[in-house]
């Protein structure tokens, strides 16, 4: 099976070619980026350490798509500019539309990496929630909206309303997907996928921001608890790079799925941990205990909680994630460890 992944040299893409590569010695593997985002291209001589064929390109213009040669079995759409923040339209809607038109043609199905922002900003902001020692809980005495239970939230829960550029254009780009199915018979599946984060990731305090703190602890370099109070509690699930490619592995296993259907690509209750949570792991990993801020103020976008209720995924594909945060902040150590001069100034 030959394989493009297009935003190939980001953080997600590069973590999948590889992990393509080392399951599959012989396939054709294709990674194509602009090569826009800070770092992605000290990806490039790993690349070619593992014959991995690099293209420069940019998802925004059809002919850089048609410099592609040949023709794949499973074209990844990884490219987005994937900060909360961000405007970049261009990128997460036009580019995936050219993306689109590119696969109908050339390729044999489209995965397209969707994020779970495409979930309403004012329903996730009123998820009934209860305060303790180190994180902010799901309230689960109170009556809770559809698409939420104790497991998380499901692919039911509302997308109405606002939720910022960056789900806009990705819930957006969900639905033009399922119109290349419907109108051109396209093989594709959707996946709505939390916070990814693991080695190899140059984060940042907008995204990245779980990578980035194991750095900062490494490293000896401040901190700050931002939003809510500034007291840390907000908490998210954590998805490892190798439990991503698991998933998409199980997914290339049920051919009768690829019909444009949407499934939540998170860790779930086992990886969930607020940042006090994750910061007492990071002490514990790295032996540091760097001096950490509190600035109380809430961004417009933020959110007090997000955990995916993954049962669809797991019922359809036999798929569990395996690595809890724990499990991350180790591997993360350990690439640091392994690259520190390199990836030092990245982290400054």
């Amino acid at each position: 099976m030959s394989l493009c992944i297009a935003g190939g040299a980001g953080f997600v893409g590069a973590s999948l070619a590889h992990r393509y590569r080392q399951h599959y010695p012989d396939r054709r593997i294709v990674a194509f980026d602009n090569l826009s985002r800070r770092g992605s291209e000290l990806n490039l001589a790993r690349f070619r350490a593992h014959d991995i064929e690099f293209v420069h390109g940019d998802v925004r213009f059809p002919g850089d798509l048609e410099s592609l040669t040949g023709t794949f079995d499973l074209f990844i759409d990884a490219a987005a500019e994937p900060s909360v923040h961000a405007t970049a339209i261009d990128t997460n809607l036009q580019g995936t539309l050219n993306c689109l038109e590119w696969a109908r043609r050339r390729a044999g199905a489209l995965l397209f990496l969707s994020t779970s922002r495409a979930y309403s900003l004012p329903a996730l902001r009123s998820i009934p929630l209860r305060e303790e020692a180190t994180r902010l809980s799901l309230d689960t005495a109170a009556t809770l909206p559809p698409g939420l239970s104790a497991d998380g939230i499901s692919e039911t829960f509302s997308t109405s309303g606002h939720r910022s550029l960056y789900g806009a254009t990705k819930l957006a780009s969900e639905l033009f997907v399922q119109e290349y199915c419907a109108a051109y018979g396209l093989k594709a599946v959707i996946n709505r996928c939390g916070v990814i984060a693991g080695p190899g990731q140059w984060g940042r305090v907008e995204q990245g921001v779980y990578t980035l703190w194991v750095a900062r602890h490494y490293f000896g370099l401040e901190l700050s608890y931002t939003g809510f109070g500034g007291r840390g509690k907000q908490v998210r699930d954590l998805l490892h790079p190798d439990d991503l490619f698991a998933l998409l592995e199980a997914q290339v296993a049920c051919p009768a799925a690829w019909t444009g259907e949407v499934f939540n690509a998170g860790g779930g209750l086992a990886s969930a941990t607020s940042l006090v949570e994750y910061t007492q792991l990071c002490r514990e990993a790295t032996g540091r205990s760097p001096a950490i801020g509190s600035i109380p103020e809430t961004q417009p976008t933020d959110i007090p909680y997000y955990v995916s209720d993954n049962a669809k995924a797991r019922a359809a594909f036999g798929w569990t994630p395996q690595k809890t945060a724990q499990n991350i902040v180790a591997d993360i150590c350990t690439w640091l460890v392994e690259n520190g001069d390199l990836v030092r100034p990245l982290f400054k």
